[in-house]
């Protein structure tokens, strides 16, 4: 088990030599199609080799193709969509071929929702959810009700043409669960709001290729689920990518983020349960609380002097775990 950063693609060099110093060796890059534009071969290519100068090992792309009106055919089936399906197959084969081991993408059509920040320990303030403020403020995104068995429909389409490429390439590809995990934001259902909705994406295509980019946060927030009976399940089916490892005041509809020591999650008892399960993948820090005069750091939500905190945090519980003798 592995700390990792998360970074955008206009990463600083100031920010990956931080990385270095602090012990980092594996990276994820906020980069990919539809939400970077168009990248080629060569993009991808230029990107591993920038890390690779700081010492550090491209872990994975994040983003992209986050379902939007651009891919409004792939989501609820379309004209357009084998068109769009063969350009997204496109950039698959040339990530893999520039080097890219995993790509963690999501499937949410109404984006991920925050309804208003929220002041936690010390004055810092985080992002947090409201279903019902939410609600009230937004409208239809497409001006009707989307039917959920057609988009569920749309997602098996996509699975079943994409996971071929994947094993084919070598690259694997996971889905974000939605975040907020409710049933309905805008009109628009969210498909992947719970346990078994993973199960069911699972059974689309029975392959080590066909995974879950595990967003612990959002896997917390779910309503009516277990996030350590979750953390096995999938974890020991090799089904984890990497790992959000961030913590969060409740479950939906209603929660917000906190510092990675003061949510409702047994951070420690979560990290057990992964090395249990045979997890040797990466953690990330994520969306870490904004303290006072902090800056952004390009890369994630959050202000650097958290993140820095997370990072710490997440490298002594894995050290803590690995060398436990008596697990109990």
């Amino acid at each position: 088990m592995r700390p990792a950063v998360a970074v955008h693609s206009n990463v600083t060099d100031e920010a990956l030599q931080t990385a270095a110093q602090y012990g980092i060796e594996d990276i994820v890059v906020y980069y990919g199609p539809g939400g970077g534009g168009s990248p080629d071969f060569q993009d991808y290519v230029a990107l591993r080799l920038l890390l690779e100068r700081y010492g550090l090992r491209l872990a994975a792309l994040e983003g992209g193709f986050s379902p939007s009106r651009q891919y409004h055919d792939v989501i609820f089936g379309g004209p357009k969509r084998d068109e769009l399906i063969d350009h997204l197959l496109d950039q698959v084969r040339a990530m893999a071929r520039a080097g890219v081991p995993i790509w963690g993408y999501n499937w949410m059509a109404n984006s991920w929702g925050r309804a208003k920040p929220t002041y936690i320990r010390g004055g810092a303030m985080a992002t947090g959810y409201q279903w019902q403020f939410d609600q009230e403020r937004r409208p239809l995104m497409y001006g009707e009700r989307m039917d959920e068995e057609n988009m569920w429909d749309c997602l098996e389409y996509w699975i079943k043409a994409v996971t071929p490429v994947a094993e084919e390439e070598g690259i694997r590809l996971g889905i974000h669960p939605e975040d907020p995990p409710v049933e309905d934001r805008g009109g628009v259902p969210g498909l992947l709001r719970s346990f078994d909705a993973f199960k069911r994406l699972m059974s689309f295509a029975e392959s080590d290729y066909n995974a879950i980019e595990f967003c612990q946060g959002t896997f917390s927030e779910m309503p009516d689920d277990n996030i350590y009976e979750m953390i096995d399940y999938f974890t020991s089916r090799n089904k984890v990518l990497y790992v959000h490892f961030r913590n969060v005041s409740g479950k939906a509809p209603e929660f917000n983020e906190e510092f990675i020591n003061n949510g409702y999650v047994d951070m420690k008892r979560a990290m057990r349960t992964y090395r249990d399960a045979g997890y040797q993948g990466t953690f990330i820090d994520d969306h870490c609380p904004l303290m006072s005069d902090d800056a952004i750091w390009p890369g994630n939500l959050g202000g650097y002097r958290s993140r820095l905190f997370a990072q710490g945090y997440i490298q002594g519980v894995i050290e803590g775990v690995e060398k436990e003798v008596d697990y109990t």
